[in-house]
């Protein structure tokens, strides 16, 4: 089936707009989080920024169905889906360092065929659409728009940066397999959510293993990393499935990725 790729492009941006106007003004703002069932942070803004999206989607897309981390599932048999995950680090963002994102994706029977990164207090945003490189923006202030991006080149583990953003979310996985990588790679950083998937994109990381990622949070990353040149799966390299193991394996090419993978299955 033919998309109306131009068109769905311009509703993405545009989810990222209205809720990064609902975000920016409570960051920095001292707002109270409660803790959802499963302990994970959650604010105000969070709810208010998905609530805003799910809004103008009915209005655009009322056939679409929606999957967002805040309010679940509203089916549909289009074939389309959006996935929101309207702050991706409530952590960094209750916080006040700006390493939060807002994930949106557009799927085509499964398919993640469109990808948003947005940072709403900075004004960087990268945009990944099947088919097409993916593109960067640097701020609110950058007169030249959007321009391509891609990973860089890194011919081994041993000359690759490594990130994961928080040992915790090892805990329920094989930790020493995950030792096994990490003692491959040149170096390990912590931190950075959504945001260290575009620093891959942009060629400052080169692999990302995590464990414990829900579709919200890996869906509009898969466009962007690959648009960049980049190869994301989970741990055994297979495509990612909303129903799959929740382990995901960025890379910013195929031989870090067959790599990674040999590492990740020791």
């Amino acid at each position: 089936m033919s998309h109306d790729l131009d068109q769905l492009v311009r509703t993405a941006h545009a989810l990222a707009d209205v809720a990064g106007a609902v975000i920016r003004p409570f960051f920095r703002s001292r707002l109270a989080p409660s803790d959802k069932s499963d302990e994970s942070p959650v604010t105000i803004a969070d709810r208010m920024a998905e609530r805003v999206m799910r809004a103008q989607l009915a209005e655009l897309h009322p056939d679409h169905a929606i999957l967002g981390e805040e309010f679940g599932l509203h089916e549909s048999t289009s074939g389309y889906q959006w996935t929101l995950d309207p702050i991706d680090g409530t952590r960094a963002f209750i916080t006040g360092r700006p390493t939060f994102g807002t994930l949106i994706s557009l799927s085509f029977e499964g398919k993640p065929i469109i990808g948003i990164i947005d940072q709403p207090v900075t004004g960087e945003r990268w945009i990944g659409v099947e088919g097409r490189p993916t593109l960067f923006r640097s701020g609110f202030g950058e007169p030249s728009g959007f321009a391509p991006i891609t990973t860089r080149p890194c011919a081994s583990l041993a000359e690759a940066d490594l990130s994961c953003t928080s040992p915790e979310m090892l805990e329920d996985a094989p930790r020493p397999v995950w030792n096994t990588l990490k003692a491959a790679a040149k170096r390990v950083s912590w931190g950075g959510d959504c945001y260290a998937y575009g620093l891959l994109a942009g060629g400052h990381i080169d692999v990302i293993a995590e464990c414990d990622m829900k579709p919200w949070d890996w869906s509009a990353l898969v466009p962007i990393v690959e648009g960049a040149g980049g190869i994301m799966t989970d741990w055994n390299g297979q495509t990612l499935r909303h129903d799959g193991d929740r382990t995901v394996l960025a890379t910013g090419n195929r031989a870090l990725h067959e790599a990674a993978v040999a590492c990740l299955r020791s």
